[in-house]
């Protein structure tokens, strides 16, 4: 029973006491809504809640009267241990130790399950992101896309969500014709044509092809070298760090796709005249000077007749769309979710009077709209790249951090960090001199090096002798010295987590789990730096070992609490890691603020 359901029975069980007792009547209890919340100032509790106001009208009682009566019923309680009347009616509630130490045995049983709903409890969700165009690199901003999108997938997961990511591949059309017709003029050193594309990765492509498959280049079909592009694109040039590939860049960045799904495969297999007479039986379509118009139905917020087939026959991008969302509908699932670019909020509408046409709910669609991403460097905007051109590939970011941190992967926890710590809604500045530094004003770095910190408290208690649980049997150790303020506020926080990811998951908001991870480092590194002041360390000072006997007078039941609380904060700061795709590394160099000494006395070994 998580915290806040055993705060809420005891308030209900006092409710109840009070009706028992003539204090309230029962018609003001049965069907009230009331909340529990976090105090903004947490010398005033634990826990707050508002139940006597929302009560007073019903009962024909001031609120501070019940309130002053709810508190005296809640003496009983064995979940709270005190509790305060504020303000108009507000009651302040303070929770026994226990309550606290009941919920670290709660994560400790529920290990790398905590926080996570049962698999297949909700819905079956399509969740499309990235489609970039295939016709360059992965871009920064394309990776904020990234990035977010396969985040909120995890989040969904991790309700209970069945989802598919998907990538829908534009390899149809006039970009791609253009982009084949670029290469095409690279490889015999041409100019590209007008609003062509132009940078090292074209003229590499072409080189590659030139040996790979001559005989697309000096033919005349244009659309069977836009595919073989393609291909190229998603797939990469072997050894070339300029064209590493789409998929095998998004890889690197810890984002998979379970589908990826061809624009051109509609047109092959005829999904889109289909789903073009599907809208004509039901009067969606108009004919007007030569060519063929989506109505929106009766009522849309955007009536606007949208072409979907030109006069001269050609099928507009807007069919595409249609018959691409019409096949997500066929595959039956409940809901569909498109990540875009902030610029794409027109778009949004024309979707949902599509599927409101083919007979799906329009509010099962959803759009998550992100902005943009400013890349700097030592104070200094970075606009373009040495590798592709006028733009910065997420690989080249990637590569930079990786060989400063001395790592493969840095790059990518770097990049998702900074991009899941801002809303979607908000702009994010990446600064890749500050994400390169070894030091605890980079906050990927900080975040990571608490985690590393944490798996060191254990390695080091087996090193000097005080064997810690075995992490299956730590749920049975005796939590009761965990009394430290400190101890039972952080308690509190892990207690908040399954709430916490339901809430960002429900929102689609990763950024909420960036800020937990952030705040319980921080929290943890205080708790650390008072346990010095107060010579009360987790592990004892080897100074202190030297003395022999020193067991004799040392709390070991405390320190076995404390390696199980630890414990607790590892498996959470490890699951909201999991959550937004950030590796946990269980051992780091030390920064060059910190000292050796710093280190021992909070029980950290030299390599964290």
């Amino acid at each position: 029973m998580s915290l806040a359901v055993r705060v809420r029975s005891a308030i209900t069980a006092a409710l109840d006491a009070m009706v028992r007792a003539g204090d309230l009547a029962a018609d003001a209890v049965e069907g009230s809504t009331w909340v529990l919340e976090r105090p903004k100032r947490p010398e005033h509790g634990d826990l707050a809640t508002n139940v006597a106001m929302a009560l007073a009208k019903r009962a024909g009682q001031p609120p501070r009267a019940i309130a002053e009566k709810l508190a005296r019923a809640l003496a009983e309680s064995d979940v709270i241990a005190a509790a305060e009347v504020a303000g108009p009616g507000f009651v302040n509630l303070r929770l026994h130790p226990r309550v606290f130490q009941d919920e670290i045995q709660e994560v400790l049983r529920a290990g790398a399950g905590w926080g996570r709903a049962p698999a297949a409890t909700g819905e079956r969700i399509d969740l499309e992101f990235v489609s970039a165009n295939p016709t360059g690199p992965v871009t920064v901003a394309s990776g904020r896309n990234a990035v977010l999108g396969d985040a909120v997938g995890r989040l969904l997961e991790a309700t209970g969500h069945r989802v598919t990511r998907e990538y829908y591949i534009n390899d149809r059309g006039n970009q791609v014709r253009k982009f084949a017709e670029s290469v095409r003029a690279a490889a015999t050193g041409k100019a590209p044509p007008e609003d062509g594309y132009k940078g090292a990765y074209v003229i590499e492509l072409a080189g590659w092809l030139r040996g790979a498959e001559p005989a697309l280049l000096d033919g005349d079909d244009v659309d069977a070298l836009g595919r073989a592009c393609v291909t190229w694109m998603l797939r990469g040039v072997p050894g070339s760090r300029t064209l590493p590939g789409i998929r095998p860049s998004l890889a690197d960045l810890r984002v998979h796709f379970d589908v990826w799904f061809s624009e051109e495969s509609l047109y092959r297999w005829g999904a889109v005249p289909a789903v073009m007479r599907q809208l004509e039986q039901g009067g969606h379509l108009l004919r007007k000077d030569g060519a063929l118009f989506f109505q929106a139905p009766e009522g849309s917020v955007e009536d606007k007749d949208r072409v979907v087939r030109k006069s001269d026959g050609t099928w507009a991008y807007f069919a595409s769309d249609v018959a691409y969302f019409a096949d997500k509908i066929a595959r039956g699932y409940d809901r569909l979710i498109a990540v875009l670019g902030a610029d794409h909020h027109g778009y949004v509408a024309r979707v949902r009077n599509a599927l409101s046409a083919l007979g799906l709910p329009p509010d099962r669609f959803e759009a998550l709209l992100y902005q943009l991403v400013f890349i700097t460097k030592g104070g200094e905007a970075v606009k373009s790249s040495k590798r592709a051109g006028n733009f910065v590939t997420i690989d080249e970011v990637m590569d930079e951090i990786d060989e400063a941190a001395g790592r493969k992967g840095a790059g990518a926890d770097a990049l998702r960090f900074f991009f899941l710590s801002r809303s979607a809604n908000s702009n994010v500045e990446f600064d890749i001199e500050l994400a390169k530094k070894k030091s605890l004003d980079n906050p990927v770095f900080y975040v990571q090096y608490g985690y590393a910190r944490l798996c060191s408290i254990h390695r080091k208690a087996r090193t000097i002798g005080l064997v810690a649980p075995a992490r299956a049997g730590l749920s049975g150790t005796d939590l009761a010295k965990l009394v430290h303020p400190d101890e039972l506020a952080i308690a509190h926080k892990l207690a908040d987590f399954p709430e916490l990811v339901a809430e960002a998951a429900k929102l689609r908001e990763p950024h909420r789990i960036v800020f937990y991870i952030q705040e319980l480092a921080r929290d943890f590194q205080s708790y650390f730096t008072r346990l010095k002041g107060a010579g009360d360390p987790i592990l004892p000072r080897d100074s202190a070992r030297a003395v022999p006997g020193w067991e004799a007078t040392w709390d070991l039941d405390k320190t076995h609490a404390r390696l199980a609380w630890i414990e607790a904060i590892r498996l959470t700061y490890a699951q909201a890691l999991a959550l937004v795709g950030i590796s946990g590394p269980e051992r780091m160099d030390r920064p060059a603020e910190e000292s050796p000494e710093g280190a021992e006395d909070t029980g950290a070994e030299s390599d964290a």
